[in-house]
């Protein structure tokens, strides 16, 4: 079955694309999800509309990305958490809060969904993680968690 991609599908591919999968896989959990529709005649015109204003507008993208990964590797992204006697925090730190943090440093939103974190963190201390901000730009982040 042929489907549009609607959102970032990891190992299928981006937003945008047309692509073929098993109808099962697009009936069951693509399209009720929202990640894709179905492919028809019309809607590729629609694409191929998209996909030209998107080419117009990936210069400035790529170049606005660069800026914002040289801000976030600058510097370290400090976040606080209530922890108990022995640095273990109440909770953990998510993707979101990563997100805010690095939204508060770039000065733009940063989507929670693009931050990837190589491990839990559940204690204070120093961490690295990195964002994806462009399809071509990972900015590789320091994290410190410290208590309040």
């Amino acid at each position: 079955m042929k489907i549009i991609l609607t959102h970032e599908v990891e190992n299928l591919g981006g937003a945008g694309e047309v692509v073929t999968v098993k109808d099962g896989y697009a009936r069951n959990f693509l399209i009720p999800r929202g990640y894709a529709t179905v492919w028809t005649k019309g809607a590729q015109r629609q694409i191929d509309q998209i996909a030209e204003s998107r080419r117009k507008r990936a210069t400035e993208d790529i170049e606005a990305s660069r800026e914002m990964r040289d801000a976030l590797e600058a510097t370290v992204l400090t976040i606080t958490k209530t922890a108990g006697a022995n640095g273990r925090l109440f909770g953990a730190v998510t993707t979101a809060d990563v997100a805010v943090a690095a939204s508060e440093v770039a000065g733009k939103p940063v989507d929670r969904r693009s931050v990837n974190l190589h491990t839990n963190i559940k204690s204070v201390g120093d961490y690295t993680g990195q964002i994806k901000l462009h399809a071509e730009v990972v900015a590789s982040i320091k994290i410190a968690v410290i208590a309040e």
